[in-house]
């Protein structure tokens, strides 16, 4: 008589779990841009979701702490003239976030522990550098201050946000670029694009190293990350519409390790991966629900585990880092799910019967002091994430010394910030001028919007005519 072996995992039995009510954050606005990004950036200190805003684009910034009904008086954080696409908080500074807008600009902010009353509308950081919107951005695992953007030009740059210099520019891509993923150093990145292509950059050598074309045969956007060893986890569509994930070693790009189809369905699945458990977890656009898979070196190398189902469809998801999650009652993974009108959080929970903590789930994860400096990244050093222990549990700081190579503006800038009004007299500039000038500035940006946007109807109209398709 023959048995079936069941896989050995200790996590096969995760499930998840939405918060209470009380436990959510209501009364938000979620934007309603048609951008395949998650609209939401959570850390252990603040939860930021994109919003509904009139005049320009805003995003907003909540403690973890203040949950419940949202006051109306919470300030947004509203520099961008052109509606927000993406935003990311840095994993070596709980305080400091990047945003991306289509105003043709990336911002970096510093967010005070305490929001106040007013508005935030002045970044530490413009990013100038793409001619057309912004729809990526996202932090270096382990060099401080290294951003890196992606717009609608095609254009890839990497930035150093404490000098607000362009360190290295990329335009190896012909269409227009899905997303972007760091490896666990930070010494590749890859990509997918509209080309149908995944690309593996080495950006300090300005190369692409490695390339497949259509590892999904679908037209459908496609997504792509590293996983810890250096290996690819990719999801998109099969030529049918089906919704399919893939597993690939990029040094030998013609056979795929895994290729799984899961369900026919028109949203784009975005993988949220932890490196400490070897587990992704796939959230669609207009989906209810989360399945979550272990990867592992045994065949077939993607295990499905389960799946969280609700009721209500996904707006966008944030995904909180592991340093952020509750030690005490097991809980491997937090994600925040945004619905139309709320924002809630979802753990994901090993069960187990003893209150210690529990070695097994939880390896030294990568903290939040940076590995390299900027310098040292641009010259060629690749480090790993510096490590550290959950045992205790992690604690934000409120304040912290960086180690500066050069000046910085982000550590020099003070955690409080002051408002245009409060500002003292030293520019000996009357306040109505300062609201006139002010002024002038915002209709001159939303004039250049206007004629960037005319400029690219007539390109159209032009390549359809060039084209012999009017």
């Amino acid at each position: 008589m023959s048995r079936s072996i069941v896989r050995q995992s200790k996590f096969r039995h995760v499930f998840g779990q939405a918060g209470k009510t009380e436990q959510g954050y209501d009364d938000i606005r979620v934007s309603k841009v048609t951008w395949d990004s998650s609209f939401c950036a959570v850390n252990p200190k603040f939860l930021a979701v994109i919003v509904e805003s009139s005049g320009g684009g805003a995003f907003l910034v909540l403690p973890l702490s203040k949950m419940g009904r949202l006051d109306k008086n919470h300030p947004l954080v509203t520099g961008h003239t052109g509606p927000v696409l993406d935003i990311d908080w840095c994993p070596h500074n709980d305080n400091i976030l990047a945003s991306c807008s289509e105003d043709t600009t990336a911002m970096v902010w510093q967010i005070p522990d305490q929001m106040g009353t007013r508005p935030i509308s002045e970044p530490i950081v413009v990013l100038e550098g793409h001619s057309k919107r912004v729809g990526i951005v996202t932090w270096h695992p382990t060099a401080r201050n290294i951003l890196l953007t992606a717009g609608s030009d095609n254009l890839i740059i990497i930035w150093n946000v404490g000098t607000g210099e362009a360190l290295i520019s990329m335009d190896d891509h012909p269409d227009l670029i899905y997303n972007v993923s760091w490896n666990r150093n930070g010494s590749l990145f890859c990509t997918t694009c509209k080309d149908r292509r995944l690309r593996v950059c080495d950006p300090r050598k300005r190369e692409v190293v490695a390339e497949r074309m259509a590892p999904h045969e679908g037209i459908r956007p496609m997504r792509a990350i590293f996983t810890r060893d250096g290996n690819l986890f990719t999801t998109g569509f099969t030529r049918m519409s089906q919704r399919e994930l893939g597993l690939w070693d990029p040094t030998s790009f013609e056979e795929p390790i895994a290729l799984l189809e899961l369900d026919t369905s028109n949203g784009v699945l975005l993988p949220y991966y932890d490196p400490d458990t070897n587990m992704v977890y796939l959230c669609g656009k207009g989906d209810s629900s989360i399945r979550y898979f272990e990867i592992t070196e045994e065949p077939p190398y993607v295990h499905y585990l389960s799946t969280f189902s609700s009721k209500e469809p996904q707006r966008g998801m944030g995904f909180m880092p592991k340093r952020g999650v509750d030690v005490s009652k097991c809980e491997i993974a937090r994600l925040y799910k945004l619905h139309d009108k709320k924002c809630e959080p979802i753990a994901m929970t090993v069960p187990r019967k003893s209150d210690l903590f529990q070695d097994d789930l939880y390896p030294d994860t990568a903290g939040s002091d940076p590995a390299l400096e900027p310098e040292e990244w641009l010259e060629g050093r690749d480090e790993d994430p510096i490590l550290q222990s959950l045992r205790d549990g992690y604690v934000p700081p409120k304040s912290r010394e960086l180690k500066v190579a050069k000046k910085n503006v982000l550590d020099s800038r003070p955690t409080t910030r002051r408002s245009m009004s409060s500002c003292d007299g030293s520019a000996n500039l009357p306040p109505q001028l300062v609201e006139r000038l002010l002024e002038e500035v915002q209709n001159l940006k939303a004039t250049v919007l206007s004629q960037e946007k005319r400029i690219c109807d007539l390109e159209n109209k032009l390549s359809k005519y060039t084209n012999g398709t009017a």
